[in-house]
């Protein structure tokens, strides 16, 4: 049997939620966002989980998660290092924060031997997303997207940062990282790359909510672009991050498919405090509808 990993980007904090949102209970049984996406993991197939964690959060994320599901599926821990650069070069002086996403995939690359998923730990991805991504990495040997609508992906709250994805028949052609908020019947997007104006897309745009399926070669890719950021750019590497949406565009210039494929599930997150109480009631509904059950675990 193949392979089928799924790791999951735990190294983060959450600033504007303003603690560890990754092991903030949200199920009716004290379950985490984390626990779902496990859970419909395992449903459709993934047999091993990666977590991407700090090293000091060890004790706190195998006591918690990791004691639930450590006998369900195969689970293993990589750790996201500062120190984990380019041989020959040191971490700049006053550097605190993590190299970014793509760096934090490449953290686990010990542990990847197949097509595998990647997913955040404190996203509510929905059930049919863990389906659509593992019947694809099953079936496809390009890189996968779960496409979302934006308009199913927005806080009542505030604007929130989105991947949006532009394509051609489901071949994406690029990503455009931007502020989302709702403006009247459409989606006003601003990239966070200044140089670039403002634009509306409809409710329905697809955008990327982390949650993607790649080969192996993902990490040759990453590998490559870190040697020559480290090379390039030593003197602005204080600031210097990685992002897996700019890896996946470096990719699709080298000739990579990235097919966006249709989910009908529902993103939910908490990047906001306000957002805990809305995504405690979606997941009850889910679980009304027979989704879930009541008790993930038991």
């Amino acid at each position: 049997m193949r392979e089928k990993a799924l790791v999951i980007l735990a190294a983060g904090m959450g600033s504007r939620f303003g603690g560890m949102k990754q092991i903030e209970p949200v199920g009716p049984n004290g379950e985490f966002i984390i626990d779902y996406s496990i859970y419909s993991a395992i449903r459709y197939g993934f047999n091993k989980i990666i977590f991407v964690i700090k090293e000091e959060n060890y004790d706190v994320f195998k006591e918690t998660v990791g004691s639930r599901v450590e006998g369900k599926v195969k689970v293993e821990y990589a750790f996201q290092r500062l120190e984990d650069i380019p041989e020959g070069f040191d971490v700049p002086v006053g550097r605190a924060k993590p190299w970014g996403t793509a760096h934090a995939v490449y953290a686990a690359r010990e542990y990847i031997n197949d097509n595998f998923g990647v997913i955040t730990a404190d996203d509510f991805y929905g059930d049919d997303a863990f389906k659509v991504l593992s019947e694809s990495l099953s079936t496809k040997d390009n890189y996968v997207i779960p496409g979302y609508k934006v308009g199913e992906t927005l806080s009542d709250n505030g604007a929130v940062k989105r991947g949006v994805i532009m394509h051609d028949n489901g071949k994406v052609k690029s990503f455009i990282e931007c502020s989302c908020i709702k403006d009247g019947d459409r989606v006003k997007c601003t990239p966070l790359d200044e140089s670039k104006d403002a634009f509306y897309v409809d409710v329905d745009h697809p955008v990327s909510m982390l949650i993607n399926g790649f080969t192996p070669n993902l990490l040759a890719t990453i590998g490559e672009t870190m040697n020559d950021a480290f090379r390039n750019h030593k003197d602005d590497l204080l600031n210097y991050e990685m992002l897996l949406t700019d890896i996946i565009d470096e990719d699709i210039t080298n000739g990579q498919v990235v097919e966006v494929v249709t989910t009908q599930a529902k993103w939910m997150g908490m990047t906001y405090k306000e957002d805990k109480e809305a995504l405690q009631n979606f997941i009850l509904t889910e679980i009304d509808k027979g989704v879930y059950p009541n008790n993930l675990w038991n």
